[in-house]
């Protein structure tokens, strides 16, 4: 018995073109959900909001350049940061970065931020 060489590639062939329509279908209804989060005002934004500074950088990734305990890393330490750098300097660099540090990182936040890493010791 002599089978044909071109079933196989066929076969995954219209495997995939229905994997392709299942999914399609399926992020059909993930941008109804997401839209209806959107409206909402997602419940992220409500974290951060209510969020003290201190966990607020924690979870808008400062951890990541500065360190868990400020002593920093890939970014400068932020021990003492208020000693050489004044509260509306610190204001300033939240909000138009500086370096490699991006802008708007903490948005809305950035003068109780601010006045939390200018005491930091």
């Amino acid at each position: 018995m002599n089978r044909n060489p071109i079933i196989p590639f066929v076969l995954i062939m219209v495997i995939g073109v229905g994997l392709m329509f299942l999914m399609s279908f399926k992020g059909v209804g993930d941008m109804k959900e997401i839209a209806a989060e959107e409206e909402n005002g997602g419940a992220e934004t409500e974290d951060l909001a209510s969020a003290t500074p201190e966990e607020l950088y924690q979870q808008s990734g400062c951890v990541s350049c500065h360190g868990g305990n400020y002593e920093g890393g890939m970014g400068p330490a932020l021990t003492g940061v208020g000693d050489h750098l004044s509260q509306e300097e610190i204001q300033d660099i939240l909000i138009n970065g500086k370096g490699a540090m991006p802008p708007n990182l903490v948005q809305g936040r950035e003068a109780e931020m601010a006045e939390w890493l200018a005491g930091l010791k």
